[in-house]
């Protein structure tokens, strides 16, 4: 039986999808030379035979669903769908500890205990305290959760910041517009959000305030709404600045703030806002604490023994 449908490439980038001066499109149309099958704008329209039509969108459901996953189609990525084992594909890695997939779908994991418990912590909290020393993971895990809930559409936007307080060196006049002179203080996140989304297109989001990366003080009279928040670096906040920041949450706001009690660069005399906000609200059950430790350093061994080393001779 003959007739036409329309499919919308509604989820995923058409650009994407269709390639570059319609590459991808035209070799989908290799295996259906049966099906008459045109686009416009993000649409296809398709027309032929109704179960082979049928059979056409489920795979085109898949090529989006893998799109969608990877930020990347290739030829051969479109092969190997097009097989009566592309489902499976698709779906190999559900139940897993991947979070996401990043550039050239690459596999983005919790790797550790702690970390495993940071990811299942924000699926049942809106606010979530990560703490632990560097090389456990906490940033880079926070970035991939905030990334994954703004492909599946649960938020609008994300929003990192952190407070803009020099690690004990003095790094005097720094040149450049006001960007400039705070993105230095913003790089980890930076560097967090390049191993996951393709540049250009994550350039697009900064652009276009889907990702807004700001210092702390940015925030202050916002409610950040339908937004993932992080707050990174959160040991050099002050009382007042934690006060300020945890109460920009919005209804729909899911929040995670990431620390290391060991290296606060604050003045001696001040307390850190971190400390005073885990000892006031350790008590409150929809607040997540996730405390990482040695076991989940994922950096170079020597890492792990640096640490140690240091927690010995604190006091020295």
């Amino acid at each position: 039986m003959q007739s036409a449908r329309k499919i919308l490439i509604d989820n995923a980038n058409p650009v994407d999808f269709f390639g570059v001066n319609n590459s991808n499109l035209k070799h989908i149309k290799t295996f259906y030379p049966k099906l008459k099958i045109t686009s416009r704008g993000n649409t296809l329209s398709i027309t032929g035979d109704n179960d082979l039509i049928d059979v056409f969108e489920r795979k085109i459901g898949l090529i989006l669903r893998h799109l969608n996953k990877y930020d990347t189609l290739s030829e051969n990525n479109i092969d190997n769908l097009m097989l009566d084992d592309g489902e499976t594909l698709v779906g190999s890695e559900k139940g897993t500890d991947v979070i996401l997939f990043g550039n050239g779908g690459s596999k983005i994991r919790a790797r550790t205990v702690n970390q495993k418990k940071l990811v299942k912590a924000i699926s049942n909290h809106d606010m979530v305290f990560a703490v632990g020393p560097a090389g456990t993971g906490k940033t880079y895990t926070a970035v991939a959760l905030a990334v994954r809930a703004l492909k599946d559409k649960e938020v609008k936007r994300i929003v990192l910041t952190r407070p803009a307080v020099e690690a004990g060196e003095n790094l005097g006049f720094l040149p450049g517009d006001l960007k400039d002179k705070l993105d230095p203080y913003l790089m980890p996140l930076y560097d967090a959000l390049r191993e996951m989304i393709p540049a250009e297109k994550l350039a697009e989001m900064i652009q276009y305030g889907v990702i807004e990366i700001a210092p702390l003080a940015f925030m202050r009279g916002r409610t950040l709404d339908k937004a993932f928040v992080i707050l990174d670096e959160a040991q050099n906040t002050t009382k007042m600045q934690m006060k300020m920041f945890l109460t920009r949450m919005g209804v729909t706001a899911k929040f995670i703030i990431t620390g290391d009690m060991s290296q606060i660069d604050l003045p001696s005399r001040q307390k850190s806002g971190l400390a005073f906000a885990l000892d006031s609200l350790k008590d409150i059950k929809d607040i997540g604490i996730i405390r990482l430790g040695q076991n989940d350093v994922i950096r170079n061994k020597l890492v792990k023994k640096i640490i140690t080393a240091f927690d010995k001779n604190v006091d020295n």
